[in-house]
């Protein structure tokens, strides 16, 4: 059996740990800090097997050097020459197995231009999604344009609703908070808030979400939604009504929110 779990780092990071409870092998997902990483492994009687990366952000790599010196493990990563110690490069249609779990390679720019998602289709799917796509929100659009995240977005909502997603920050309670004000007449929205606040008030994660939550809940995945759109020219806030037009109105305001 697939165990996950999340190891905190920095504020806010979550580096994702998993490894099959009939082996000692383990995997992590965007090392940031090599510490936690060590500490866990070390907690665990785990040996470092296999490392994933979606993208070149310092917080997600930071503990790449460290780790590939102390465990030579495998490396696994995007086309991006600027992230040393990646052994096998990766792009869109591309599948790798970890532990005996078989990966799909996704190319989910707009974040970062380098950045990939690994996919497991399974009963119970799951998805690596790094910064692209967070509990109730996405990343910031640094190196992308808006039409390019919302055609990543739009790629990893194309997943089976049941997929669980794996994202790498803790930013669900200001994602919600965001999702309130762009569609405040969504009762989802204000349940999966009260939700999260209790999970946070209990030191709980509030990941990995579903596909299924997000798209009720998530204003990043719903600009093609009549509900959105009502809501944001009620407020002012729309316009043009052509999803690129209405991710970039809804990413600019949470920008500033």
């Amino acid at each position: 059996m697939l165990t996950i779990e999340p190891i905190p780092a920095f504020s806010d990071n979550y580096i994702w740990l998993f490894h099959d409870s009939g082996s000692n092998r383990a995997c992590v997902v965007d090392p940031g800090d090599a510490s936690p990483v060590e500490a866990a492994l070390q907690a665990r009687g785990l040996t470092l097997d296999t490392i994933l990366i979606t993208h070149h952000h310092f917080d997600h790599v930071g503990g790449l050097e460290q780790l590939c010196a102390n465990h030579a493990p495998q490396v696994y990563g995007p086309h991006n020459p600027a992230i040393d110690r990646i052994g096998h490069r990766l792009g869109a249609g591309d599948s790798i197995e970890v532990l005996n779990v078989r990966f799909d390679v996704m190319e989910v720019p707009g974040h970062t231009l380098d950045h990939i998602a690994y996919f497991h289709q399974a009963e119970q799917p799951l998805v690596f999604c790094g910064d692209t796509l967070f509990a109730a929100g996405c990343g910031r659009v640094f190196e992308g344009t808006p039409h390019m995240m919302l055609q990543s977005l739009e790629a990893l909502a194309s997943l089976p609703a049941a997929t669980r997603i794996y994202c790498a920050h803790e930013y669900t309670l200001a994602n919600l908070a965001f999702a309130r004000a762009a569609e405040p007449a969504n009762e989802d929205v204000a349940a999966r808030l009260r939700e999260a606040e209790a999970a946070r008030a209990q030191g709980q994660p509030t990941v990995p979400s579903t596909l299924a939550q997000e798209l009720a809940t998530n204003p990043f995945l719903r600009c093609r939604t009549a509900a959105l759109r009502t809501s944001l020219a009620q407020q002012g806030r729309l316009s043009s009504e052509l999803p690129d037009e209405v991710f970039a109105t809804v990413r600019g305001w949470k920008d500033n929110f």
